[in-house]
């Protein structure tokens, strides 16, 4: 039994997540597997959600006892996390400072005006646009921002990108593998695979300690989104190795246990491919189920794909981890502005 229970948790979101079918999807990749997502792009109605406010939710707490006043995050110009953590700050009653660098080398006439970032801008956090390339790590013009806080007299509280490398970055999505457990007893049935987006890394780290409690951490199946792929998965096994500890899974995590395919994130960080944009239009067109493309067009096309090739096993249950991301859509209209 893991010890997720020891750790603070501030409610952010609306709880468990719901699970569908997906039948439509299920048939148009021809019905030898079955298709299910987990929808973590409903899980709030902070400013439509998102992964990233379940590390949040573990993150709090100890924000709140350090007495800090200022979140201060970073991401790139249409980051999720940056809108998130501009969700919470707001919620909490916080100020909040964001650093957005230009992780993508994306053109869009109105890229740094819609989205995240307009709806970030709209809670009120002081979104600073820095010209800096991609990069999963710590990052000065982070580091930068959290001494301009104090600075101006205030009590800055840091978040990593996408609250990753933060000491409690992984419990939330260790908490993910014990909702998908309890559910999996309320539906009579058992998920041979989970499919999910990895970039910054906690996401995946989180899940597969969670699912290692029943020895099915090697199928939790990690789409890279990177596009750096041997730094990601350094990061993963990081989170893994310090998630592990805090949540007291009793042994370590074995380097076969973290699988992350690193086909599908060209042609660069943030940059759709014409097979992601036809993933995109396959979900929604089958499913109304929206994707992005940056992260979830891209785990969603790793998934079309590995159906395709025959990797799943005929009659097993795929479940698809959604985590959120849709409002990048409004960053990249023109690629779209015919469906």
């Amino acid at each position: 039994m893991l010890r997720l229970d020891k750790f603070k948790k501030y409610p952010l979101t609306f709880g468990p997540t719901a699970i569908e079918h997906l039948p439509r999807l299920t048939a148009a990749l021809g019905a030898k597997v079955q298709i299910y997502a987990k929808r973590d792009d409903c899980n709030s109605g902070l400013a439509m959600g998102g992964n990233k406010l379940r590390k949040l939710e573990y993150i709090v707490p100890d924000a709140i006892s350090s007495n800090a006043d200022t979140l201060v995050s970073i991401g790139g110009v249409q980051s999720n996390h940056t809108r998130m953590v501009a969700a919470t700050a707001a919620k909490i009653g916080m100020k909040c400072v964001v650093v957005q660098e230009s992780w993508v080398p994306h053109e869009d006439a109105v890229y740094d005006r819609v989205g995240n970032i307009l709806l970030t801008r709209l809670m009120g956090a002081d979104s600073r646009i820095v010209p800096d390339g991609f990069d999963i790590g710590i990052r000065k013009s982070w580091e930068d921002a959290i001494q301009s806080v104090k600075d101006a007299g205030g009590k800055p509280y840091g978040i990593p990108a996408g609250a990753s490398v933060h000491k409690y970055g992984g419990l939330g999505y260790v908490g993910f593998a014990e909702e998908v457990r309890a559910q999996e007893a309320q539906m009579g049935i058992k998920f041979d695979y989970i499919v999910v987006c990895v970039v910054t890394g906690s996401t995946q780290a989180g899940m597969i300690v969670g699912f290692a409690a029943d020895d099915r951490a090697d199928r939790v199946i990690g789409i890279d989104a990177s596009g750096t792929p041997a730094q990601t998965r350094t990061q993963v096994r990081e989170i893994v190795d310090q998630t592990a500890e805090l949540v007291e899974l009793g042994r370590k995590v074995r380097d076969d246990e973290i699988v992350i395919l690193d086909d599908y994130a060209y042609p660069a960080y943030g940059v759709p491919s014409n097979e992601t944009n036809e993933a995109i239009r396959l979900a929604a067109r089958t499913e109304a189920m929206i994707t992005d493309p940056v992260y979830e067009g891209k785990s969603m096309q790793g998934m079309i794909d590995l159906v395709r090739k025959g990797y799943f096993p005929e009659g097993s249950k795929v479940l698809y981890a959604h985590l959120g991301g849709a409002p990048a859509l409004n960053g990249y209209s023109y690629t779209y502005r015919n469906g």
